[in-house]
């Protein structure tokens, strides 16, 4: 029973990459026609492969809106808070998670660093779209015309020196995430407070959520903070690899290039 499951399962892949005929499904199972005809007209009973007129197979519909139900179903806040909850325990610092709905970028869980300076940020709470590490990793990661847009109608506060004074600014620092895979806000709205951000992808390769590191300069300075960096990563990475349902998490290349502090 086990072997003919592998067998079924082996056929959806294949399919994936586009239509297959019996002879080939056949042939890349291993096995004889009439077997591989017994496997697809189970799966297409199932709605699982469909059959077209040329007497190629695809993928049924019903997988497909299965995996769609399957993936709205998701709780990034739920897979994600156990890793978030590790990465505290071994740094000490405010761990976040944020996600974009809705042109704002918003704080979906939080936890709090083991020291007695706490952070204004809270749960449910937007953030400053122009200086915050997690905004830039969303914002980046959107298609160009919509990310070239959504920047257009931005206003740029400065809330200390540092922070992003206007659109040609944030686009370049927004190519500069998208290319390196991570952003920092290193007091850009806060003199005092430094933050370090990495990306939590979905299946498709698009940043679902963001990951940051906070902690103050009276705790740590900027560049302790982004010793971090490769850590912070491999954290976001498994939160990818359990969100996206790989089996694995790969863990991200620890690049040499740091940021202007």
């Amino acid at each position: 029973m086990s072997q003919t499951v592998d067998r079924a399962l082996s056929i959806l892949p294949l399919l994936a990459e586009g239509p297959a005929d019996l002879g080939q499904v056949a042939e890349r199972l291993g096995v004889h026609k009439s077997t591989a005809l017994r496997l697809l007209r189970t799966l297409h009973e199932h709605g699982m492969v469909y059959r077209q007129s040329d007497q190629r197979y695809r993928l049924g519909a019903r997988l497909i809106a299965l995996a769609q139900e399957a993936m709205e179903n998701l709780d990034i806040r739920e897979i994600a808070h156990p890793h978030l909850v590790r990465l505290n325990e071994s740094c000490g610092h405010t761990v976040h998670l944020a996600v974009y709905e809705d042109d704002e970028v918003l704080y979906i869980d939080k936890v709090e660093s083991r020291y007695p300076v706490r952070m204004y940020s809270r749960i449910g709470k937007p953030v400053a779209l122009t200086v915050a590490a997690v905004a830039k990793l969303l914002l980046a990661d959107l298609p160009e015309a919509e990310r070239r847009a959504l920047v257009g109608t931005l206003e740029y506060p400065l809330y200390t020196a540092r922070s992003t004074p206007d659109a040609p600014a944030f686009l370049e620092e927004l190519a500069r995430v998208r290319e390196q895979g991570w952003a920092v806000d290193l007091g850009g709205h806060e003199e005092s407070i430094n933050c370090i951000a990495a990306p939590v992808r979905g299946a498709d390769g698009r940043v679902v959520a963001a990951m940051s590191v906070s902690a103050p300069n009276v705790v740590v300075t900027a560049e302790e903070l982004l010793t971090l960096l490769p850590q912070l990563r491999r954290t976001a990475d498994a939160v990818s690899g359990e969100y996206s349902g790989r089996t694995t998490a790969k863990e991200l290349p620890n690049r040499d290039v740091k940021p202007r502090v």
